[in-house]
C-alpha cells in the first residue's frame, strides 16, 4: 500500500472507532479493490455505514472519500495489468450504471485538471513553442492519439511540426537526429509511463532542445527533464485510460498558440478553406432542405 496513505492511517489509528479500524484493516489488505469501490459499497463490505467511511477519509487527512479513493487509484494504476483493471471494474460497477459512472468520472477529471493546472507554466510552454524552429511531438501507447491530434492542429500554425513515431528507441533517435538547440519537443505520457517517452525527453534535453511534458505528476519520469511541466489528471476507466484532462489542456494550448500567431494562422486557414471549396473536399449541407 502507498507509504503516505499507510502513514496517515498509522498516525491517526489511536483515535479510530471500531468501525474505522475495520475500514483501515480492509484498505490495508485490499487496497486494489477499494480503489474502485464507492463509499457505500466499501461500507457495506466492511459492515459500517457510508457516513462512517466518509468520516474515516477526513479523519486521516483527506478532503473526502473521493480524495482517498484517488490516492489509492494513483498508487495502483501503474502496477495493475489491463486484465486486472477490467476485472475490478466489472466487479465494482453495475453494467446499468456504467455510462453514468464513466461520464461523472470524466467530469471530475476535468474539474481537478482545471484546479491544479499551473497557468504560468502553460503560458510559458505556449511562448516556448512560438520561438521554436521545429516542434516535435511524441506520445506512446494511448498517448499517441493525443500526440496525433496535437500535431494535426499545430501543422496549421507552424511550418515544421514532426510527429515522432515511437515504434522503438532507435527509430525515435533516428527521427530526431537533426534536432537540437532552437527546437522544441512536447512529450505526453501517463501511467503506465512510457520508458521511450522519458528517454526521448532526456535525449532532447541533452541536445539543448526546449522540453515540454504533459503528464499527471511531479513524480512522473517525464518531469525530471521537462523545462515546462503541464499536469493534467488521467485516471482509469477500467482498462481504458481516461484522457479527457490532457486533451482539454492540448485544446487550450493549440488555441493559445494560434492566438499568438493570429494573423498568420488566419491567412493559412483562409487558404485552406479556398482549397477545400475548389476541390469539393466537404459536402455542403443545404439548411433549407435539412
Amino acid at each position: 500500500m502507498n507509504s503516505q496513505l499507510s502513514e496517515r492511517i498509522r498516525q491517526n489509528s489511536a483515535g479510530f472507532s471500531k468501525g474505522q479500524r475495520a475500514i483501515a484493516r480492509y484498505i490495508e489488505e485490499h487496497s486494489d479493490k477499494v480503489a474502485f469501490m464507492t463509499a457505500s459499497k466499501l461500507g457495506a463490505t466492511v459492515g459500517v455505514s457510508e457516513s462512517t467511511v466518509v468520516r474515516f477519509a477526513t479523519e486521516i487527512g483527506y478532503s473526502g472519500y473521493p480524495a482517498l479513493q484517488q490516492a489509492m487509484q494513483e498508487m495502483i494504476r501503474s502496477k495493475m495489468t489491463s486484465v486486472q483493471r477490467l476485472e475490478m471494474t466489472s466487479h465494482n460497477v453495475p453494467l446499468e450504471k456504467l455510462l453514468d459512472v464513466v461520464l461523472e468520472q470524466d467530469i471530475d477529471i476535468l474539474k481537478r485538471t482545471k484546479e491544479n493546472i499551473d497557468h504560468d507554466a502553460f503560458n510559458q510552454a505556449a511562448d516556448a513553442m512560438m520561438k521554436a524552429k521545429t516542434v516535435y511531438v511524441l506520445g506512446a501507447g494511448s498517448s499517441l492519439a493525443l500526440a496525433t491530434f496535437l500535431a494535426h492542429y499545430l501543422r496549421l500554425i507552424f511550418d515544421t511540426v514532426h510527429l515522432v513515431e515511437a515504434t522503438s528507441e532507435d527509430a525515435i533517435l533516428q527521427q530526431m537526429v537533426r534536432a537540437g538547440e532552437g527546437d522544441a519537443i512536447l512529450a505526453i505520457s501517463f501511467p503506465r509511463y512510457s520508458k521511450k517517452a522519458a528517454k526521448t525527453l532526456k535525449y532532447a534535453s541533452d541536445r539543448g532542445m526546449v522540453t515540454i511534458a504533459i503528464t499527471d505528476s511531479h513524480l512522473s519520469p517525464l518531469a525530471e527533464h521537462a523545462q515546462h511541466l503541464l499536469l493534467a489528471r488521467s485516471d482509469m476507466v477500467s482498462f481504458v485510460d481516461s484522457l479527457v484532462g490532457p486533451l482539454s489542456v492540448l485544446n487550450a494550448l493549440i488555441v493559445a498558440v494560434a492566438i499568438r500567431k493570429k494573423t498568420e494562422v488566419a491567412r493559412t486557414l483562409q487558404q485552406i478553406e479556398e482549397i477545400w471549396d475548389q476541390y469539393g473536399v466537404y459536402e455542403k449541407v443545404d439548411e433549407k432542405n435539412s
